[in-house]
């Protein structure tokens, strides 16, 4: 059996997982759990060049039992675990590397499940899960918040009563890790030492300002639901519009945790017509474009804002999914932005150019895939070298 290293990222509905060499370097198998821990989910896997190799219905429901089958079609292709990663949504201010899941490393995640009420919890979910199945194996922790321990003091607080941010109410930021793996390639781009703004557009969409390699300030704050709009979730809004939810429509806490997480961002804004940009963009009723365009103003807008936090800006990157598929938004985003001295190549958007902008034009902007399974790889398989 070969020896192998699986980075596991887990969402509401997906389980999505890689099988790397020990060192997290090379990539040997790829796939992904639909329907995670529901009756009649699919288990799909893939080799690196995506090639399918398995592609089957589960026959028993639950997480533990998802997570049971994915280590059996792993073993199927003669790969034994000897770590596992899990990208971990929050690590609050105590974490900023990779950490080897302990119980008490497990016991202060469990604490900050009140800071990522609907994420935390699925991690944690999937990392008890393998402890059942195998207690020996090694887990370990990589956080979408470690990356952003790097901002200014300044760009972490909110403007309420100091006791509150000594208690941890503050601005964290998230999609960490795949900023992490863009920064990892700006060295390649000669973007080392620039200012850059890297937009992370997908079903959670978020941006980042990083200057020198590191973040500098970000869209998200406390919560994965603050900055741009998203696919159901609205983004940053006036908190009194919770308060009259609550006050006048008579909304408990549940609900209203429904309404910002599950019934706003695309899907709200369409009048429930689809939370799915590809279906918005195909849509020609007012209510769709209407959604597309307040997508696209927010993220305009955050880009400027983003840009006076780092004093100026070199560059512009788009990741994840719609960053990373949608040649449309791309060029209504950058169509907005020559006053920053993008100037947009049509042809090389259209045919997916790594390079969105012209050749005189006075700033760049680029697509960039993000791989947030690939850094987790290798930021674990640094930790184990180290160990």
């Amino acid at each position: 059996m070969t020896r192998s290293l699986l980075a596991v990222n887990a969402g509401s509905a997906t389980l999505k997982f890689r099988a790397y060499t020990p060192d997290g370097q090379h990539l040997l198998i790829r796939g992904i759990i639909d329907h995670f821990g529901e009756a009649g989910s699919t288990l799909l896997l893939s080799d690196p060049k995506g090639a399918r190799l398995q592609n089957r219905v589960l026959e028993e429901s639950g997480k533990e039992a998802a997570v049971a089958a994915m280590i059996n079609a792993l073993a199927d292709q003669d790969l034994q675990l000897c770590a596992v990663v899990h990208r971990v949504v929050h690590g609050g201010n105590r974490y900023s590397q990779p950490e080897i899941i302990t119980p008490e490393v497990r016991a202060i995640l469990e604490s900050y499940v009140a800071l990522a009420p609907l994420h935390q919890p699925v991690s944690l979910a999937v990392i008890d899960a393998f402890t059942r199945l195998d207690d020996r194996l090694t887990q370990i922790a990589c956080f979408d918040t470690a990356f952003h321990t790097t901002q200014a003091e300044v760009a972490t607080r909110f403007g309420i009563a100091r006791h509150w941010h000594d208690e941890g109410i503050r601005r964290y930021g998230f999609h960490g890790l795949s900023y992490a793996s863009i920064t990892r390639r700006l060295a390649d781009m000669g973007l080392a030492e620039s200012k850059v703004v890297v937009c992370h557009l997908g079903s959670g969409a978020s941006a980042c300002a990083i200057a020198n390699g590191k973040s500098v300030a970000s869209s998200m704050g406390f919560s994965a639901v603050e900055g741009l709009m998203m696919s159901t979730r609205p983004g940053s809004i006036d908190p009194e519009v919770v308060l009259y939810w609550m006050e006048h429509e008579g909304m408990g806490i549940g609900e209203v945790r429904r309404e910002l997480y599950k019934n706003s961002g695309l899907l709200g804004v369409s009048g429930g017509l689809s939370a799915d940009m590809r279906e918005l963009l195909d849509n020609p009723t007012q209510p769709a474009r209407e959604a597309v365009e307040l997508f696209v103003y927010r993220t305009v807008r955050e880009i400027g804002s983003l840009t006076a936090a780092m004093r100026g800006i070199d560059a512009l990157i788009f990741t994840a999914g719609i960053g990373e598929r949608s040649p449309e938004i791309r060029a209504r985003v950058l169509k907005q932005l020559p006053w920053l001295g993008f100037e947009l190549d049509h042809h090389a958007n259209l045919s997916q150019a790594r390079r969105l902008t012209t050749v005189p034009s006075q700033r760049h902007a680029y697509m960039l895939p993000t791989d947030e399974e690939g850094e987790m790889a290798r930021e674990a398989g640094q930790l184990l070298s180290e160990r």
